[in-house]
């Protein structure tokens, strides 16, 4: 995989978290529900910025209860179709830091093995509570594209 603009340097935030779990959802629904349906799992319809290429800027919010609005924003740094998405990933739970969020996606039987790795972090809290919460979060392809 190439990219043309350089991921930032995480070197001075060396904490990361990795997350493997076997989603149901296969590699082409995991990584279409990653960079052409985010509304239909996990952000805020209506609010997607995101057009699939390399070095484009992306931008969504998820809403819980009325005031709660949580934006998330970064790049792409890197796409392989059904295989890879790297991303420049920063929100209020990254401390709106940098992170790097890299997604590999393998065929599993008729499901798909994920692999995420989050890397980045300013603080051990928010590298624990990312691990502790990506599970939960990936489970949720599941739920919109039951097999």
């Amino acid at each position: 995989m190439t990219t043309s603009v350089p991921p930032p340097d995480i070197s001075v935030r060396p904490l990361q978290c990795s997350v493997d779990c076997t989603l149901a959802a296969s590699p082409s629904a995991v990584y279409q529900a990653w960079t052409a349906h985010l509304d239909a799992w996990l952000a805020a319809p209506g609010t997607v910025l995101l057009t699939p290429m390399v070095n484009t800027a992306f931008y969504f919010e998820t809403h819980h209860g009325d005031a709660d609005r949580q934006p998330y924003y970064g790049r792409i740094l890197g796409l392989e179709q059904d295989r890879v998405i790297e991303l420049v990933w920063l929100s209020t739970g990254t401390e709106r830091a940098e992170t790097i969020l890299t997604i590999e996606l393998a065929p599993s039987g008729s499901g798909t093995q994920v692999q995420l790795t989050h890397a980045g972090f300013p603080s051990e809290v928010l590298r624990d509570a990312h691990a502790q919460a990506w599970p939960l979060i990936l489970a949720l392809i599941d739920q919109a594209w039951p097999t």
